[in-house]
């Protein structure tokens, strides 16, 4: 099964900002919008795996 989620980006500064709004506390950040899309990607699967184990989803 795969789920199609909502990435924002913003640049602030130097960096790129990016939230999930479907999954609070997941966001990420980096010199490029790669990079913070793929520190948001861990950060997403960090609290997937987390509400799994305790039975949240």
């Amino acid at each position: 099964m795969r789920n199609e989620l909502t990435a924002i980006m913003e640049k602030d500064g130097e960096w790129y900002i990016a939230y999930c709004p479907e999954i609070p506390g997941a966001n990420g950040q980096g010199r490029t919008r790669e990079e913070a899309k793929k520190s948001l990607a861990q950060a997403i699967e960090l609290i997937l795996d987390e509400r799994r184990q305790e039975g949240l989803c």
